[in-house]
């Protein structure tokens, strides 16, 4: 399931920009291709993934807060052809930031971590110098 639909880009950047930037055909038909939209948001979504897999439970069972955001400032930043506005570009860099941190553990989402894996060893392990004076090697002095 994406994280993002063409609705919710539609609804927070405006059908006019998305026919703008999906309309790339020899001739203008004045319409948003569905297809390129959805490569966008495939790709924004993969983007995630990979920052999010090592810590959290793919696929989310239900898709936590800030993840559909920032699938919408990625896919719109990544439909653009030519340099997108500052905004477009502050946002992606914002959103890169965020995925970032949650990559690290400094932001936390609301879903299932992932259990880290276990070594089979527990406690403290030590290993003991050589000692260079034994009985055998003292013999005489003792």
């Amino acid at each position: 399931m994406p994280y993002c639909t063409q609705a919710d880009l539609e609804e927070r950047y405006g059908t006019q920009l998305l026919i703008d930037l999906t309309d790339r055909g020899e001739l203008a038909t004045g319409t948003i291709d569905a297809d390129t939209v959805t490569r966008a948001i495939s790709e924004a979504d993969a983007l995630i993934d990979g920052y999010v897999k090592g810590r959290y439970t793919l696929p989310f069972a239900v898709t936590p807060d800030p993840i559909p955001k920032i699938s919408r400032e990625i896919a719109i930043y990544t439909l653009h052809v030519y340099e997108p506005n500052e905004k477009i570009v502050r946002d992606y860099s914002q959103a890169i930031k965020t995925l970032q941190e949650i990559a690290r553990g400094n932001v936390i989402l609301d879903a299932d971590g992932v259990t880290p894996s276990e070594t089979g060893a527990g406690g403290v392990r030590v290993n003991d110098r050589e000692r260079p004076f034994t009985p055998d090697n003292l013999k005489g002095f003792i």
